[in-house]
């Protein structure tokens, strides 16, 4: 018998503290050597001299919108669409599918179908909305790895804005259940005045949305949801913030002692308002997309480490949605296709701000395996944790087009963009779940991560 499974020869390694050509012995799944020396017993080798390997992605932020809703995305080609972005885990929000996440038997019915057709390993949110708090123990209790809220409206009548009582009554359970409560923070009073004003004027251009959702409202949710955190003991997780002034708000926070961590989302990083104006409604989303200068400003605190983690908030809808001759920008779906991209779009901005590659693997392995429960055994490459690795070239480039994004539905922000880097291949613990040379999906083997 073989001492390996496969071994990875002369990849360019990427750990936490240092990139080192080396290579790595893999068998049952896990990760049992890192040598140079490595002797070729292995029923597999691999050789991935040039390549940079990383650890797998762990996108915490996506919508596949199953059950319900599998006509906008689904855990089949959502998933195989992760595992072709160099992903290896993801957390599924609790909407946009039908029923939400928010009882127990809305969260069996996920599980069952996330285990049938996910290729990549997977997590799943449950959902704080009025009315449900008596639910979130049993939803604790099987495994969800924490609950989301809004505090603007969600865009999705089957989940409910919550309240500030909902609120603080659900951040004192979720406190006692040792969870996070991840934040979608737009001030709905701010968002919803200002949308009726416009929606009066008739005024449906980029500037319009965008002067609908302002950096202020981002900021007043922030600092409402830290005043709750500090009377509640709740751990809160901050989705797809978007400006400066709430990164710093959170920052204080942090410093006084609160539970808290912040993401912000590739698409952030990448676009701006600009493309807004010049894409339309696939360029839509809540928080919109901020003007240049405020874009280089959350670069600037991506590279000074004061954000944790980079996620994609995949938000995915049938064209039909966003068709500007059925709805002006302000009806528009708000949400971008994106999940394919985290990974490449981290490295881009690595590239392109000299920032080390080492970041890259912490921002979207590392910290997301650390903050929610994962960090024994995924989110790094290292003796005795998973295979889940991602196999980067940086001497190809990757264009986006209709023929190599695996979304179900093509129509993206990022489509006609050129990645400086390429997934050459993604293993998820050991096992091959995407090959850049042969594109076509295997059986589907994740695995639940209940919590």
């Amino acid at each position: 018998m073989n001492k390996y499974d496969l071994i990875i020869k002369n990849g360019n390694v990427v750990f936490t503290d240092k990139i080192e050509q080396t290579s790595l012995g893999i068998k049952d799944g896990k990760i049992i050597a890192i040598d140079n020396n490595i002797t070729n017993e292995a029923s597999e080798i691999y050789d991935a001299e040039g390549n940079y390997i990383f650890p797998g992605m762990i996108d915490v932020h996506v919508h596949f919108n199953e059950p319900g809703r599998s006509d906008w995305e689904g855990f089949s080609t959502g998933s195989f669409m992760i595992a072709a972005g160099g992903g290896t885990v993801y957390f599924d929000m609790p909407l946009n599918g039908v029923p939400s996440t928010t009882n127990q038997d809305a969260l069996q019915q996920k599980v069952k179908l996330g285990k049938e057709k996910s290729f990549v390993d997977f997590g799943l949110w449950g959902g704080l909305v009025p009315g449900n708090v008596d639910e979130l123990a049993s939803l604790a209790a099987n495994g969800v790895v924490g609950f989301k809220a809004f505090i603007s409206d969600s865009g999705n009548e089957e989940f409910e804005a919550a309240d500030d009582i909902t609120l603080l009554q659900g951040m004192e359970e979720i406190a006692k259940l040792n969870k996070v409560l991840a934040l979608h923070c737009e001030s709905k009073s701010i968002t919803n005045f200002l949308t009726e004003q416009k929606q009066k004027q008739k005024a449906y251009s980029p500037d319009d949305y965008a002067q609908t959702r302002p950096i202020i409202a981002e900021v007043e949710a922030v600092e409402r949801a830290l005043a709750f955190a500090e009377i509640t003991g709740c751990p809160l997780h901050f989705v797809h913030i978007s400006s400066a002034r709430a990164i710093e708000k959170i920052e204080e926070a942090k410093q006084n002692g609160l539970d808290v961590t912040v993401e912000t989302c590739a698409h952030y990083l990448l676009f701006n308002h600009q493309h807004l104006i010049e894409k339309g409604a696939v360029a839509k989303c809540a928080p919109p997309l901020r003007d240049k200068n405020e874009q280089e400003k959350l670069i600037k605190m991506l590279i000074d480490n004061r954000i944790d983690m980079i996620t994609s908030d995949h938000s995915p809808s049938p064209y039909d949605l966003k068709d500007p001759s059925k709805y002006h920008l302000l009806e528009a779906w708000g949400g971008i296709s994106s999940g394919q991209f985290t990974l490449m779009s981290t490295i881009e901005v690595a590239i392109n701000h000299d920032m080390p590659l080492t970041k890259v693997a912490q921002l979207t392995a590392e910290a997301p395996a650390k903050r929610f429960g994962l960090s024994k055994s995924k989110g790094k490459i290292d003796l005795g944790y998973d295979a889940d690795l991602a196999i980067i070239s940086l001497d190809q480039s990757f264009t986006v087009d209709e023929t190599n994004y695996f979304a179900k539905h093509k129509q993206s922000l990022f489509i006609d963009h050129t990645f400086p880097c390429r997934v050459v291949k993604t293993l998820s613990r050991g096992q091959q779940v995407f090959e850049a040379a042969d594109p076509t999906p295997n059986n589907p083997t994740g695995q639940w991560l209940n919590v």
